[in-house]
């Protein structure tokens, strides 16, 4: 069933490009800030406390006073793990002594607060050990698992050091007597160690990984009043969370009879991802087909035009079909990258564009506008609207920040945004043994297992020319049009126009060693329009170019964009900038007109309208300049 793979972690290397600079910053800046954040030494940050978390759980283990005990979300322990994910990634682009140390260090902290059995989680082992296992729903011990498994998997395939992978092993053996051996039953409230659990099997071999993963998967909402069960048990609870809300805890249906994405939005993708992964892995129709109805919920009727999933700050879940508020919207960080894992994923089962397209998307919009262009403050939420004395500041609006915090209590966003951005190379590109896969497109080296290699030359997404090279190969190159692009683009093969034909979006084109491949796409702006069943979007448009969403800030446009109107066949131009604060981007400046602004509440008096010139930037820098006004979705001017 698996028709292709991803890269391997050390198959992408960077080059000069948009996505080296986003590499480069995670390396020189992203990394030891969010370093000097999970040690507590960053001013004026949200305390992490998690590195002190490991050492006084080693110190609960052998007895020892606790000091300042534990600190921070059940889940904190998952921060480190992704900060170590994203170390390793990092250290394969580019290799660093003193980084490497730091792990190191960090793995022996991680290791020490290891309890005998092979159970690894500072929350419970620091406040209380007899309440393990005991809140599956909320207590995130099997969350943390799955991030720190990823975390050893990586670590050991960027430095060959087991130290990491041989505590995880152990801990998977743990958890395999818990759930296998001794039958208890339950899955995760927060799905995550599934996905991770089939990296260790790919890398290991371990058959207890497939095992584990196929149980979690495979009893979720079988009885779907689990939850209600356990917490009827104990007489403690971390959140208070509904054990009766199964859509939240995506445990109302078994995995294959699910039909929409429901719940939690980040819980879901992760679970999805697992999903495919499994269905991939052992040939499971049933499940697949499950993953694809899946896919059409949020792609077709549940996603924002940014890739961001999860409209309701509610249980930061999906909602219902078409509800995607602008100004209201969630679309956590997290939740995106969510997505992106899901499309690679769907991926390797068929080679669309459906999902490469959404795999784009999502990064470019959904994910880089999760982090400041300097790497030192996040968005957790992501609103396609901002206005400032609204949002962040009604009771409906106060999780729509209209500027990016340093950090967070609830810091999951941060440490992915950085292992997203160094394992960029896994996600571009994906093999088979006489295949290879460019989905994405990013300037570097690739080395793929077939033993063919590419040289990818490009300054995408602001430039729509993309070279490669193509090295010891005897194959095929399967290159993605992206679908904007579809109605205009051209490839040439050493030097000569050609015209491969399109097999689900991608151009499969017989490559020998030596040959020069070069596609050129589409670099017009476009409009795009939503459905008329979203209800907020009726007279909208929003403006797109290549794969990339803009928006419109009052910095550019004289303070307000709640006034202006675009004109519906007004022309867009381009406009290259290098600003202080945003660095290289291209402006786009489209025709439209401004209507005259009035602090009376209401009036019978038309508003008179003036010919406007607005500007727009791309949505992820938006917010990098203060705290202003901000808008994806347009109204437009009907034509005299």
């Amino acid at each position: 069933m698996k028709i292709q793979k991803q890269l391997s972690q050390s198959g992408f290397k960077s080059g000069s490009g948009f996505i080296s600079d986003y590499q480069r910053l995670i390396k020189d800046v992203v990394l030891p800030y969010q370093y000097s954040v999970l040690n507590d030494e960053a001013d004026g940050a949200e305390k992490s406390h998690v590195v002190a978390n490991f050492k006084n759980a080693a110190k609960a283990l052998k007895g020892e006073d606790t000091g300042d005990g534990f600190y921070g979300m059940v889940f904190q322990d998952s921060d480190a793990a992704k900060w170590l994910e994203a170390a390793a990634y990092s250290l394969v682009l580019f290799p660093d002594e003193d980084l490497e140390k730091r792990a190191d260090e960090l793995i022996e902290i991680i290791a020490d607060a290891q309890d005998d059995d092979g159970y690894l989680d500072t929350y419970f082992t620091i406040k209380d050990r007899e309440k393990r296992w005991k809140n599956l729903m909320e207590g995130h011990e099997l969350y943390c698992s799955g991030h720190m498994i990823e975390a050893a998997c990586a670590y050991y395939e960027a430095t060959g050091k087991s130290r990491l992978l041989d505590v995880m092993t152990k801990n998977v053996e743990h958890i395999y007597r818990r759930f296998v051996t001794d039958k208890n039953e339950g899955c995760p409230g927060h799905p995550e160690i599934e996905l991770a659990l089939m990296k260790m099997y790919r890398l290991t071999g371990n058959e207890h990984c497939l095992e584990l993963c196929e149980r979690f998967i495979n009893e979720r909402g079988v009885n779907p009043h689990f939850y209600e069960e356990e917490a009827a048990k104990r007489d403690w609870t971390v959140w208070g969370n509904n054990p009766s809300d199964y859509d939240y805890l995506q445990g109302a249906k078994p995995v294959r009879e699910q039909t929409d994405a429901t719940g939690h939005a980040v819980r879901a993708v992760y679970l999805y991802t697992a999903m495919a992964d499994l269905a991939s892995q052992t040939s499971d129709e049933g499940l697949l087909k499950a993953c694809r109805t899946l896919w059409e919920s949020i792609t077709k009727k549940r996603m924002y035009i940014t890739g961001g999933i999860g409209s309701t700050v509610i249980g930061e879940a999906f909602s219902v079909d078409y509800d995607l508020p602008n100004d209201t919207a969630y679309a956590e960080t997290c939740a995106a990258i969510g997505l992106m894992f899901f499309a690679s994923r769907m991926l390797e089962t068929d080679v669309d564009r459906e999902y490469s397209d959404v795999l784009e998307r999502a990064f470019y919009n959904g994910v880089l506008s999760g982090m400041q262009l300097d790497g030192k403050r996040f968005f957790y939420v992501n609103p396609l609207e901002a206005v400032p004395g609204i949002s962040g500041a009604s009771p409906t609006h106060r999780h729509d920040l209209p500027v990016r915090p340093k950090w967070y209590a609830c810091a999951c966003c941060p440490p992915n945004v950085a292992r997203l951005i160094t394992s960029f190379g896994k996600y571009a590109y994906g093999e088979n043994e006489n295949t290879v896969f460019c989905h994405l497109f990013a300037d570097g080296e690739v080395k793929f297992e077939n033993g063919m290699k590419l040289i990818c030359q490009t300054k995408y997404p602001y430039s729509f020319e993309i070279n490669y090279k193509v090295l010891n190969a005897d194959g095929k190159a399967a290159i993605r049009v992206p679908s904007w692009s579809e109605k205009n683009y051209l490839f040439k093969k050493n030097g000569v126009v050609i015209y491969p034909l399109l097999k689900k979006g991608y151009a499969y084109i017989d490559v020998k060693d030596g040959d020069e491949l070069m596609l050129d796409l589409d670099d017009t702006p476009y409009r795009v329009y939503a459905s008329s069943k979203v209800p907020r979007l009726t007279g909208s448009a929003a403006i797109c170019r290549g794969p990339l969403v803009y928006c419109f800030e009052g910095v550019d446009n004289d303070g307000d964009v709640l006034s202006i109107s675009l004109k519906r066949s007004g022309a867009i131009s381009l406009r290259q900038i290098s600003d202080e604060r945003l660095g290289y981007t291209e402006k786009l400046l489209v025709e439209g007109v401004r209507r005259e602004r009035s602090d009376a509440l209401y009036s019978t008096q038309p508003p008179k309208e003036a010919p406007y010139t607005a500007q727009a930037v791309p949505y992820y820098m938006w917010g990098n300049r203060g705290e202003n006004q901000m808008r994806v979705w347009m109204n437009e001017a009907a034509e005299n």
